[in-house]
């Protein structure tokens, strides 16, 4: 994935060439609204209508470029739509406007896919598009059949999220387009790698992703550069934990067992079962070594 317009400064399909002559494929665009420091104040929601009218149509520009860059995917993280002070905007007004320029962009290619990014906070205090929940209702509203969400792993963290759970809910509601994996302390936007302090959740996700159908691409939205990570070699690592986690996947999905004692939800089997899973099975000194069997 490329942002748009901070990564394309060449002409979009000799970009794409040259991508492809690296033996990459370009997955799609993603919005970033940064060129017109009047953005700060918002985006689709900008009290300013020029300044509404040049977002919205640098996303329809962006939306061409991947087009003519072979891409069918627009990611749009809105993360200037939002407030920072009670009674510092009119929320009705505000949410209509969000819906109106989220319908016009879709509208612009119905054959080009547009997926919501969604975040709590940063860089304001409070975003509009804030979890799962209000980015469907923005799409229910919305109505444009191109819609759908990505969920990023660190943001659905932090937005008081379970992400196995909320994926779950967007695949019901809507179509999951695109999968941030990352990590963190679900305090902010940490970037950290894949599993690095929530390993059960990321593999719950994955799990839950497979069976809902989900065939999109796995992006690692990850920040090496803050402590200064060999970015290759953290993206290697990040490679190698999900592979590893996707084979655990497979071996929960043939193991009726987690089913069974998910369907009487029975914590202590399917606790049980995922360390098997993760950890291998517990030796035969570690009843001894507990409290004792419970009763």
């Amino acid at each position: 994935d490329l942002n748009f317009p901070d990564h394309v400064t060449e002409e979009p399909a000799a970009l794409a060439r040259r991508i492809g002559d690296l033996g990459l494929s370009l997955n799609g665009l993603a919005m970033r609204y940064y060129t017109n420091p009047a953005f700060k104040l918002g985006a689709f929601t900008n009290p300013d209508p020029a300044v509404r009218r040049e977002a919205i149509e640098l996303t329809k520009r962006g939306i061409d470029v991947a087009r003519a860059m072979g891409a069918d995917l627009m990611t749009i993280w809105l993360g200037q739509d939002g407030f920072d002070y009670n009674f510092q905007l009119d929320y009705a007004q505000a949410w209509e406007l969000e819906v109106a320029g989220i319908r016009e962009v879709a509208a612009h290619d119905p054959d080009c896919r547009i997926s919501i990014e969604y975040k709590p906070d940063e860089p304001r205090a409070h975003s509009l598009l804030r979890d799962a929940a209000t980015t469907l209702l923005a799409i229910a509203e919305a109505g444009a059949p191109n819609l759908g969400v990505t969920i990023d792993f660190a943001h659905a963290l932090y937005a008081g999220e379970q992400p196995a759970y909320a994926a779950h809910l967007i695949h019901r509601r809507s179509r999951l387009l695109g999968v941030h994996l990352n990590d963190g302390f679900a305090k902010r936007d940490d970037g950290l790698m894949v599993g690095a302090v929530h390993l059960r959740a990321t593999l719950e996700l994955l799990r839950q992703i497979r069976r809902d159908g989900y065939a999109g691409a796995l992006y690692f939205d990850t920040f090496p550069d803050v402590s200064g990570l060999d970015p290759v070699a953290e993206c290697q690592a990040n490679i190698a934990t999900v592979r590893r986690l996707l084979a655990v996947v497979d071996q929960l999905d043939a193991d009726h067992r987690l089913g069974e004692a998910q369907l009487s939800q029975d914590a202590v089997a399917s606790q049980r079962i995922v360390n098997e899973a993760l950890i291998g099975s517990a030796g035969p000194g570690a009843q001894a070594a507990g409290a004792g069997p419970a009763s």
